[in-house]
């Protein structure tokens, strides 16, 4: 029997996920945040890149925005707890006091400072109204990822991903028209679909759906309206959202927002 626990509170522009799972698994999916995570007990197996990774205690997960991935427990009826920290990019940047985006270059770390400094934020996003703790702590957790620390690299997005994910994020309350996003780059909407996902990991589609999800979350946070949410986004319906919505975060979207913050 699938045993699942997601717990998200938000402080301080910090999303924080103290989760319990047995047997869920997250489909392929990815977040517009950097996404920070500490396995607290158990073993966590994820899937980045091509590469399969398992992450005992202690073990901290990083993902970049974009970055696509699923995960799943790593072995059956045993209990996996972690918490994750989901933080956008511009707050990524003035933490870290850096002027071009940074790019963690590796999924996986075992450092125990950064294991440490990722719990005490997620602690306090998720026990504390304190933002100026939240503040400093982000400060401690992001010195871990300047230029002259280790694990990261400036980079600059490709000008065809950037402009055709924006493109995407037009149509999110609306049906995706492949066959007029591709006419702006001169490509049919076959070529266009393989170039997107070979530079992306997924199909144009699969990034409209978790887009509108993603962007549904916030709505949701900001409204704290369920049914302005489904219309806004395009959903068909509650069930719509709710069956994506937990596709990407454990929980429908209404459990989110009856037990969030």
């Amino acid at each position: 029997m699938t045993q699942e626990n997601f717990t998200y509170n938000t402080l301080s522009g910090v999303t924080a996920l103290s989760a319990s799972i047995r047997d869920f698994i997250h489909k392929k999916h990815s977040h517009e945040e950097y996404s920070l995570g500490v396995t607290l007990h158990g073993i966590q197996k994820f899937y980045i890149n091509g590469e399969t990774h398992a992450i005992e205690e202690s073990g901290v997960m990083l993902f970049n925005p974009g970055d696509l991935h699923c995960c799943v427990p790593g072995k059956r009826r045993t209990n996996l707890v972690y918490t994750m920290l989901y933080i956008q990019p511009e707050l990524f940047a003035a933490a870290t006091n850096e002027k071009k985006p940074l790019r963690l270059t590796a999924p996986v770390s075992h450092d125990p400072k950064l294991a440490r400094d990722i719990i005490n934020l997620s602690t306090a996003v998720q026990h504390s109204d304190n933002d100026s703790l939240c503040h400093e702590l982000l400060v401690n957790l992001c010195s871990n990822f300047t230029s002259r620390g280790h694990n990261s690299s400036s980079r600059s997005d490709n000008s065809f991903i950037s402009k055709a994910k924006d493109m995407i994020y037009c149509e999110l309350g609306h049906v995706l028209k492949l066959d007029n996003i591709a006419a702006e780059f001169n490509m049919t909407k076959f070529q266009f679909i393989r170039s997107f996902k070979a530079h992306t990991g997924m199909s144009p589609y699969q990034f409209f759906l978790n887009s509108k999800v993603i962007r549904a979350r916030k709505h949701l946070e900001a409204e704290r309206d369920l049914y302005a949410t489904v219309l806004k986004f395009g959903f068909v319906d509650l069930s719509h959202l709710n069956r994506h919505f937990k596709r990407v975060f454990g929980v429908t979207a209404h459990e989110y927002l009856t037990h969030s913050r």
